[in-house]
């Protein structure tokens, strides 16, 4: 299937390892140009090197700290001097475990800004872009955790759960002018992020952390845990001309684990 990528060019943050890495080396190989950015340039840089020569020639990597706004504003002015993007990644990463109760001010000021404010801020950024040309993708990884909060992640379920109003609210504001606002929400799928969340949660149970995966796994319905690649192949779908139609929708990529209807 053709997905419609060819002269498209993508903005994927948090991409140098994880979701993102897999998402930007997927449109890359389905033809798209792709801005990769993260702290981590390096990290892009080697994970590019071993993609085929013309998919690695369509990846570049940009610095970016979503923390801080300074640099948040000089990834935009790049971007733009480079022609904008039609597609855009929203992809912060995760924050530290914890309980609501114990969570203090500083951090969700602190996290908020990283993982929803400038987030929103890169959105607002390129969107004029896509609405002129009437054409555009705006795809923002979450969590299951909005649907089912997750126990000691209350900084991701709170925050992940504005970046969801946020989105629904857009999607409704851009739809006739071309432009799709869509969020996926991964439930377990298998990056280093996974298996911090697995030690944790091993040395709480004093336990190791191959037997606190094998009841995670237990708890999914395909028994498995997800592939980045799996992860990504779906977004590329959303990001691709042949998804003009969805807007709007919170797509889970989870095996099953979310019970609700």
């Amino acid at each position: 299937m053709d997905l419609g990528l060819h002269d498209k060019r993508a903005l994927v943050l948090g991409a140098s390892r994880g979701l993102g890495a897999a998402i930007a080396r997927t449109l890359a190989q389905e033809g798209a140009s792709v801005v990769a950015a993260a702290r981590n340039t390096a990290a892009i840089e080697a994970w590019a090197a071993e993609l085929p020569p013309e998919a690695r020639g369509r990846i570049k990597a940009e610095s970016l700290d979503l923390g801080d706004f300074a640099s948040v504003e000089a990834l935009l002015a790049r971007v733009r001097q480079a022609g904008g993007a039609d597609i855009l990644i929203g992809n912060s990463g995760g924050p530290p475990p914890g309980e609501a109760r114990d969570t203090k001010r500083d951090d969700w000021l602190t996290h908020f800004e990283a993982m929803a404010a400038n987030l929103f801020h890169v959105a607002q950024a390129v969107l004029p872009g896509m609405t002129e040309k009437g054409w555009g993708r705006i795809i923002t990884i979450a969590s299951s955790g909005v649907e089912q909060p997750i126990p000691r992640l209350a900084l991701s379920n709170g925050i992940r759960s504005a970046v969801i109003g946020w989105s629904k609210t857009l999607s409704a504001e851009v739809a006739a002018r071309g432009v799709t606002v869509n969020v996926v929400l991964p439930g377990r799928i298998h990056t280093e992020r996974v298996d911090q969340l697995d030690q944790a949660a091993a040395a709480r149970a004093g336990t190791t952390p191959e037997a606190a995966a094998a009841a995670s796994r237990a708890t999914i319905p395909m028994g498995r845990y997800g592939s980045a690649e799996e992860f990504a192949d779906v977004v590329a779908f959303l990001a691709s001309a042949r998804a003009g139609y969805v807007t709007g929708a919170k797509i889970r990529i989870d095996g099953g684990a979310i019970r609700g209807v």
